[in-house]
């Protein structure tokens, strides 16, 4: 007779606790579940009163979408409830398929669905685990896995939001865009693993010594790499690209004991006047065309 197996699978009593005291510290959220690209996935802790939902720039739960009114609703915290508010939107707020009449406070419940123009989202109660689960999943989905910088969906998502914040808030914005030197070569003389070495160790040392806290570093495609300098003159982005050039420059890359000499060329540019995200981006990537062309390993600055 044959024996049976009644090994169970076991998580560890820490592992289980530590999940339990996420759930429990998780503040109550909201998460987008039909929306615009980039958008589906992501979350909002709600963690402060009076947070407004709209396509203004200064709202702080802002969703770029013209079915939505500039400062469409509102979240209100009152001891431990969450109501939502409409504030006088174009196209209405409704909630478990309720039109919510305007300025009339609705208590939210867990799960509950909320439609703003053709926005869905959900709600989350406070102690919820799944809120720490979307945002993990969203993370992720929102990073490229070898370089740790975000990706470049992500990315066209970040670059029209910060200029149109940059625009209200009447701040400077600049944009660095930078490619490997010669990475074909690379691929070809120490294969597709050593490019990928190469590309995993420049996304580490970036983020070890080279992006600052309010930069936005991504991945653009193959080797080439962006970064968005929020409230940055384009006198001192051509500080941080020449920083970035030289410290590229300057690291020992070794890959199974060789070393592997790595440049990048760079071009810098920075807002003007009615600007838009794709002229921005595109003057830069001129700049760093100009690098290239003009031998390599250096940051060109767009007219």
């Amino acid at each position: 007779m044959s024996e049976v197996s009644d090994k169970t699978s076991i998580i560890s009593t820490e592992t289980f606790k530590g999940k339990l005291k996420a759930a429990d510290d998780a503040p109550p959220a909201i998460v987008v579940l039909v929306g615009p690209v980039g958008y589906v996935g992501k979350q909002w802790l709600i963690t402060r009163n009076d947070m407004t939902i709209g396509r203004s720039v200064e709202a702080e739960v802002y969703i770029s979408d013209s079915s939505l009114s500039r400062s469409h609703a509102k979240f209100e915290v009152s001891a431990n409830d969450i109501f939502i508010i409409d504030l006088g939107s174009t196209n209405k707020t409704i909630v478990n398929g309720a039109v919510l009449p305007q300025m009339t406070k609705r208590k939210l419940f867990n799960n509950d669905q909320i439609k703003i123009g053709n926005i869905i989202l959900k709600f989350l109660e406070k102690g919820n685990l799944e809120s720490i689960t979307n945002q993990q999943v969203f993370e992720k989905a929102q990073k490229d896995a070898l370089t740790g910088a975000f990706s470049k969906g992500a990315l066209l998502e970040k670059g029209p939001e910060a200029v149109k914040r940059a625009e209200v808030l009447g701040e400077p914005l600049s944009v660095i865009t930078y490619d490997i030197d010669h990475f074909k070569k690379i691929n070809d003389t120490l294969g597709h693993p050593g490019g990928d070495y190469v590309l995993k160790e420049l996304g580490q040392l970036m983020h070890a010594k080279l992006v600052r806290a309010n930069d936005y570093f991504a991945r653009f495609g193959g080797e080439e790499f962006v970064v968005i300098l929020q409230a940055t003159t384009l006198k001192t982005a051509q500080e941080v690209a020449e920083r970035i050039r030289s410290t590229v420059e300057a690291h020992p890359f070794v890959f199974e004991g060789k070393k592997i000499k790595v440049t990048i060329s760079i071009g810098v540019s920075s807002i003007i006047q009615n600007d838009n995200w794709e002229k921005i981006y595109n003057r830069a990537d001129q700049a760093l065309y100009q690098s290239k062309q003009s031998g390599r390993n250096k940051v060109t600055v767009a007219a």
